[in-house]
């Protein structure tokens, strides 16, 4: 009953999905705020009229309408003498939480509101431990091992469990499976920089994952030599139903990592938020999917620096190299910060671009800065070096955090801090295949939770068969099948897939010396296919473009089948073709 609700719950989500993104509101760019002279109200008010405005508020202490113009009308209201300036009526947004770009990447969302939420499904993490206290774990089902797997000395585990799970708290971030599945935590790595484990130690663990009831092991580590002990343990565990993902590794090239590399174990690159490889993820034949996994925003067991701007909070890092000190004063807008302003005593906020960072802590402090932010020119926040060291405190922030401010609090007082907090409710951005791979997790549990009676291998399978083709048609070694997507794997393994090609056609070309091209055409189908010519496959895991064309050197009868890629039973009717 569970599954044939969940089935209805998918197709009606695809369908207001579908909708929802043709019909979504936009902010509305004709909208502004109109200041006026004073005593001139009366006078902009029938100037607003004249011109077909729409007046939504009168604020008559700021001597100021919020109204939408026709754009024709705006530049004439510009030159009224009675009107002092116009300016955008700018959109704000709730920036109370964060859905990371990732998150919605994978279709997170969208599967979680259809029930397919992770619940009942256990995840272990083997990774340095965890923040157990982050606000972002509060009410989660959690255990673990050894004695002191709830605190976290690096960061890294914390950082990938907060991916999988964070809380939808209306604070920091949500994550994958916000608080629904459970974790367990086993701790391989310690120390401030959690350099290394072994593969023994690696090995304990997963059976620790085993013995405590998980049905997901998250390994985002690795390295570079194989073992047939590990190898043989790996498959032993997926024999058992065990689902195990883990890191394709960050080296940018294409040398194997370990465990992710064996054929037991799920390896996972890395893409950016442009849906490209990213620069560090490895390649090779043995990845299987992708993640997202550049500038990935979640938990993290420090602070590195604070920032407060009236009585609100911002996410920010701290630059490498800044110095560890505290300033506050007057929020001022530097722009790019590619010259020296008058800032003495002024908290600046500075544009990334153009110049190094370096060289803007440094204008910042040559005009007499007390501290400099640095926002982001993407989407999204970074992490940033300044290659060096400097006198004032210099941190980074979202371009979404940074123009918001621009537009919005400007004269605020502000207060930045570079002074390090441990253990405490933190978030943080990271780069890398250890970011992608709980990016897999998470979703396998979310498509898991559909169908909990299903194998691993069946999960696995519909991960990996839906996943969104990028690179090479077909499966590649940059990106594996593609980029997981939990909405299309949860409805492939309720068997709601992608439905089979239909309407298959075809026509040939003129004969000349006995050869001819054959072109087919169909409809609908998966996002790849699979080309049957007299049963055999001819053509396997290309785009479905809904057309393919063979040329066929001998004449005579062949005929021709469409299916789903690696499917015997989602294809279309045959056609034969005969010259």
């Amino acid at each position: 009953m569970k599954q044939q609700k969940l089935v209805a719950a998918l197709a009606a989500a695809l369908a207001f999905t579908l909708s929802a993104t043709a019909l979504a509101a936009q902010p509305d760019p004709n909208r502004v705020w109109v200041k006026y002279k004073p005593g001139t109200g009366a006078a902009a008010e029938a100037a607003l009229k004249a011109a077909g405005a729409r007046t939504h508020y009168r604020f008559d202490r700021l001597r100021a309408f919020a109204a939408t113009v026709p754009p024709l009308a705006l530049q004439g209201l510009r030159n009224n003498p009675n009107i002092e300036y116009i300016e955008a009526d700018a959109p704000r947004y709730p920036s109370a939480q964060t859905t990371p770009w990732g998150i919605t990447r994978v279709q997170a969302p969208e599967t979680v509101a259809t029930g397919a939420d992770g619940t009942g499904i256990k995840v272990c993490v083997i990774d340095s431990g965890i923040n157990a206290n982050h606000e972002e774990f509060a009410g989660i089902s959690m255990t673990g091992y050894p004695s002191g797997w709830n605190n976290d000395s690096c960061g890294h585990g914390t950082h990938v469990a907060g991916t999988i799970a964070a809380a939808n708290n209306s604070v920091g971030v949500v994550g994958v499976s916000p608080a629904k599945v459970s974790l367990h935590i086993v701790k391989v790595f310690d120390g401030a920089a959690c350099d290394w484990s072994y593969s023994s130690t690696l090995v304990d663990a997963a059976n620790r994952c085993q013995s405590a009831g998980a049905k997901i092991i998250s390994m985002s580590l690795g390295g570079r030599t194989s073992s047939a002990t590990e190898n043989n343990a790996f498959a032993s565990l997926n024999s058992a139903g065990i689902l195990s993902i883990a890191a394709a590794g960050n080296d940018g090239n294409s040398t194997f990592s370990y465990p992710a590399s064996y054929a037991s174990v799920m390896s996972v690159a890395a893409t950016d938020s442009t849906n490209a490889k990213a620069s560090f993820s490895q390649y090779n034949n043995a990845v299987d999917i992708a993640a997202p996994g550049v500038s990935v925003l979640s938990t993290y067991p420090f602070k590195s620096a604070d920032v407060t701007v009236g009585a609100s909070s911002y996410l920010v890092a701290a630059i490498e190299g800044t110095v560890q000190a505290t300033a506050a004063g007057a929020l001022v807008n530097g722009g790019l910060c590619d010259s020296v302003g008058s800032w003495a005593g002024k908290v600046v906020l500075c544009e990334r671009g153009v110049i190094s960072f370096a060289q803007k802590v440094t204008n910042v402090t040559s005009g007499g800065g007390a501290a400099a932010v640095v926002y982001n020119n993407a989407p999204g926040g970074f992490s940033g070096t300044l290659s060096g060291s400097s006198t004032i405190p210099a941190v980074s922030m979202s371009q979404e955090d940074g123009q918001s401010l621009v537009t919005g609090a400007l004269g605020q007082n502000a207060n930045v801090s570079t002074v390090p907090v441990s253990n405490t409710s933190g978030y943080a951005y990271l780069d890398g295949t250890s970011m992608a791979t709980p990016h897999v997790s998470g979703v396998a549990a979310l498509v898991w939770s559909a169908k909990p009676a299903a194998s691993n291998a069946d999960v696995r399978t519909a991960l990996e068969s839906t996943a969104l083709d990028l690179g090479a048609a077909g499966r590649d070694n940059n990106f594996g099948y593609g980029l997981v997507q939990a909405f299309d794997a949860t409805a492939a393994l309720l068997g709601g897939g992608a439905a089979a090609p239909t309407g298959l056609a075809a026509s040939k070309g003129p004969v000349a010396r006995n050869k001819s091209t054959i072109t087919l055409t169909w409809s609908s189908g998966g996002s790849t296919v699979d080309v049957r010519r007299d049963g055999s496959v001819v053509a396997a895991g290309i785009a479905n473009t809904g057309t393919w064309a063979q040329s066929v050197r001998a004449r005579g009868s062949y005929t021709f089948q469409v299916c789903n890629g690696g499917s015997a039973s989602a294809c279309s009717g045959q056609v034969t073709v005969s010259f």
